[in-house]
């Protein structure tokens, strides 16, 4: 690759940011998604919390785009930041474990991936998801280890926050997300005074940029920083400050448990020359780093150099990730795979994709979930769309082919409902509550890892996230094809615990067109020898399902005569001829009980509009484990509408209006627990 990292915003997008980032943020504005201490009426439209972002210290010249709001984050305090419970993750950083890989090609403990993902505008990131389906639904956590979320501009600002849902998301599967620093290139609006902003000390010699983003990672939740200096026209004396800053920054944020990542642009003389390497250049710079992004122009012998150089300098040379750009053409990207993971020897240094959410915006504007998803699994599975299976002729060497998969699943209770954290109804014990399309990554399930692996010795069903029904949230798991011998279908690998106390739910159904299915749950006590080898499972009836039964029933099973840890949980499915089997929800447990309920449920802003109310409530968390909150509107007629959800304490909405009759909009929020049982709930109203 000969060009530097490109603008978060395609080239030919950036007039549009610049000049009307109005427009975009518009587009993006949610219905669906520094609190004040009481509620305050506010001018339309002014309620809507997004990602935060700032630039270093001084503000550009001339007056922002619409929608744009120029901040300085030398001036930011937590204090002050009316967003910042809209924006702050609480999902805490999970553990993961390594099962052994399903093939024989993909490693344990060598390459791993970084994905920089632009999730939106810089100006325009909803906070709290949006009312639309059509969206980067990220969840192939498993063979993750590092999101940068990608964004900054010069006309908006060039120090971006993640937002909570992602976040949080990334959290619940053991994925660490950092923020990005973004100081553009000149002919993408760059200024050198913004990189010597950054890199200024205070009078004791410290660089208090560095300390403000140590305190936002903090208070926001997240776990670092993706530094980017492409601006021209530095010397050594900048080069000499950079480093010092990287330095001090490293060294505030350890103490914080914070990551950062340094991106091959600015060399140690303080010049920007991009080295597609490890080198003299930049070596003291990785060396104050976790990690550094390498530059596209990577040729395979510089990436066996550097993997050499980091070793010599006593880091890993997975430490380094060889950037892939997928930005325009995803996994028709001609890459020289053997120079980065190797079939015949050890790999050599880890990867970074920039912008894989081509899966998705290479589709058609009317693109369902469904198509997302299918193009995902082949970006991040291969053209067998079978890890188990992968095929040899793929020219695209997906990343199940090469990196063994990870999982969080190691203890109870534990339950999936399949949410894939978007959909175009929300479900609740499988009947609609709303029939508006949404997006929040924080609601997102922990999803099966290997995608999808099903041994059968006869025709192969497709399996896929389907969006048509669901048992919670916006999706379910559909098994779908004409079977002639039993199929099983594998879903986790995982560690718990089994006890005499353990049940394990099966929440399913057939849809119409179907033929009958007999239900087993697939359990394996025991890891697999060798890579590869398929798992020992022992099956347990969970009975039978007719067409003349029709909706969602629960299968509860007590695997009483088991003893040890389950390192795996699927299915087999036998049928005879069309089946068409759809998974609501799996649960493993010891215990069951009930939430506590959130308190003190108020509002705290109020605008009224063109299109509706807009309102800001906040609430006290409940005491005891909360996976989310979920809040609905109860009508006049006493039915309860779902309005959206969060893993924190604070919630926005809008387009509320009066219903017939109504004298005041009646609000409720419920506490979830890990077996999406909700708690009662915290009540307030809104008078019209």
């Amino acid at each position: 690759m000969t060009q530097p990292l490109p603008h978060p915003v395609a080239p030919a997008r950036r007039t549009v940011v610049l000049a009307g980032a109005g427009a975009a943020a518009a587009l993006l504005a949610p219905a669906f998604p520094g609190t004040a201490a009481a509620a305050t009426a506010q001018a339309p439209g002014k309620l809507q919390p997004y990602a935060s972002y700032w630039f270093p210290d001084s503000l550009p010249t001339g007056t922002p785009g619409d929608g744009v709001t120029w901040r300085s984050l030398k001036s930011w305090r937590a204090e002050d930041d009316r967003d910042l419970e809209f924006n702050t993750s609480t999902v805490p950083l999970a553990d993961r474990f390594t099962p052994v890989p399903v093939n024989t090609t993909a490693r344990t403990g060598q390459a791993r991936i970084a994905s920089l993902v632009a999730f939106g505008h810089t100006a325009g990131n909803p906070a709290q998801g949006s009312a639309t389906a059509d969206h980067y639904a990220l969840s192939q956590w498993a063979y993750l280890d590092e999101l940068v979320f990608w964004g900054g501009s010069a006309g908006e600002g060039l120090v971006l926050a993640p937002n909570a849902p992602v976040v949080d998301a990334a959290h619940r599967n053991g994925v660490p997300v950092l923020g990005t620093v973004f100081l553009p290139p000149v002919h993408h609006g760059g200024d050198l005074r913004w990189t010597r902003d950054l890199v200024q000390r205070d009078d004791a010699g410290r660089f208090p940029l560095a300390a403000k983003l140590v305190e936002v990672a903090t208070a926001y939740g997240f776990d670092g920083w993706f530094l980017n200096a492409e601006t021209e026209g530095g010397d050594e004396a900048l080069g000499a400050d950079m480093l010092a800053f990287v330095t001090d920054l490293r060294a505030r944020g350890e103490a914080a448990g914070l990551r950062v990542t340094w991106y091959d642009a600015m060399t140690v003389k303080g010049q920007v020359g991009w080295q597609g390497a490890l080198d003299a250049e930049n070596t003291a710079l990785f060396q104050e780093a976790d990690s550094m992004f390498v530059d596209f122009r990577w040729t395979p012998q510089t990436l066996a150099d550097s993997g050499g150089r980091a070793e010599d300098a006593g880091r890993s040379r997975y430490e380094l990730w060889a950037g892939v750009d997928v930005e325009s053409t995803g996994w028709n990207r001609a890459v020289d795979w053997d120079a980065i993971v190797p079939t015949d020897r050890d790999h050599t240094v880890s990867y970074g994709f920039y912008r894989p959410e081509w899966t998705l915006s290479h589709l058609p504007e009317d693109r369902t979930p469904g198509q997302f998803h299918a193009a995902d699994q082949r970006f991040w599975t291969g053209s067998s769309l079978d890890p188990a299976r992968p095929d040899g002729s793929d020219t695209w060497r997906a990343p199940a082919t090469s990196v063994a998969d990870r999982s969080t699943v190691d203890r109870l209770p534990f339950a999936t409902t399949f949410n894939t954290g978007h959909g175009l109804r929300w479900y609740e014990d499988g009947r609609p509550l709303s029939d508006s399309a949404w997006n929040h990554l924080g609601l997102q399930d922990r999803l099966p890892g290997r995608r999808w692996v099903v041994r059968t010795e006869g025709r192969t069903p497709s399996v896929a996230f389907d969006f048509d029904d669901a048992w919670h949230g916006g999706s379910s798991l559909l098994v779908d094809g004409d079977l002639d011998a039993p199929a099983t279908v594998e879903l986790f690998g995982t560690r718990l615990p089994l006890t005499r106390r353990t049940v394990v739910e099966l929440v399913h159904r057939i849809d119409p067109g179907s033929g009958p299915v007999t239900v087993e749950l697939a359990v394996a006590l025991r890891e697999p020898d060798r890579p590869g080898d398929p798992l020992a499972y022992t099956y347990l009836p969970a009975g039978e399902l007719r067409p003349a039964a029709g909706g969602w029933s629960t299968a509860t099973l007590r695997p009483h005569s088991l003893r040890g840890t389950v390192h795996a949980v699927g299915v087999r499915l036998t049928g005879a001829g069309p089946v068409r089997w759809r998974l609501g929800a799996l649960v493993v447990r010891d215990t069951v009980g009930k939430p506590h309920p959130p308190a003190a449920l108020r509002v705290t802003g109020t605008a009224t509009g063109a299109d509706g109310t807009e309102l800001r409530l906040r609430w006290r968390r409940a005491p005891g484990p909360v996976r989310h909150y979920e809040v609905h509107r109860i009508l006049p007629d006493g039915t309860r509408r779902f309005l959206g959800g969060a893993c924190g304490t604070a919630f926005f909405l809008s387009g509320i209006r009066r219903e017939p009759g109504e004298r005041s909009a009646r609000f409720e929020v419920r506490a979830v627990d890990e077996l999406y049982a909700p708690s009662t709930a915290a009540v307030t109203a809104h008078r019209w």
